[in-house]
């Protein structure tokens, strides 16, 4: 949270006048460590995990660089370069991007446990395959079906959960993909109210 320094200033009149003289010093220092910080959490991730997070084209090169960079001295100096070209980003999607990447997010616990959720029913009633059809329409239902026999199959035989497993990656895919769909209708509606505004 930025915090404003406003100092005093004698005026002619003898009042008391207030001029806004930006963030202090201390103040400067902490936000570029926390942009620092994040800079290393991004070079951090891996390149498949880096590519599903919406960043402006020289910030994503320069994070590659980092990543490539094995010297003491050039990473520094990237990660510098790095620190500074994140000043002129928007951090809050970063930041919402990593906490999602760490599993700390709200809305990533909440999908996991809807997931499992629909996973556990999916396992215990076959009819649950109708819900799944009219909420994603793209799903390939034989496919689930033959997942959830092969995992059903797993637990009596005792065997590795390996289908079981695979039935949760598929469905996270249906409503991931699911999500992002609703997400590009919203930006699409968002976009035409502007323009029915104007």
């Amino acid at each position: 949270m930025n915090k404003t320094r406003i100092l005093p200033v004698e005026s002619d009149d003898t009042e008391t006048e207030f001029f806004w003289a930006g963030p202090s010093k201390s103040q400067r220092k902490r936000e570029s460590t926390a942009l620092q910080d994040m800079g290393e959490e991004l070079v951090a991730l891996s390149p498949e995990r880096l590519k599903k997070i919406d960043i402006p084209d020289n910030l994503r090169e320069a994070l590659r660089d980092a990543q490539r960079f094995t010297q003491h001295g050039a990473r520094r100096r990237q990660m510098q370069l790095i620190g500074k070209l994140m000043r002129s980003v928007d951090t809050e999607p970063l930041q919402a991007a990593l906490d999602e990447v760490k599993g700390v997010s709200a809305a990533a616990t909440a999908r996991q446990h809807h997931l499992e959720k629909l996973r556990e029913r999916l396992m215990a009633d076959d009819a649950v395959f109708a819900e799944i059809g009219r909420d994603y329409p793209d799903a390939d239902i034989q496919y689930l079906r033959q997942l959830r026999r092969n995992a059903l199959k797993e637990i009596e035989q005792q065997k590795p959960p390996r289908a079981f497993r695979e039935l949760f990656r598929q469905l996270r895919q249906l409503v991931e993909g699911a999500e992002k769909v609703g997400a590009g209708e919203t930006a699409a509606g968002d976009v035409t109210d502007a323009d029915d505004a104007d």
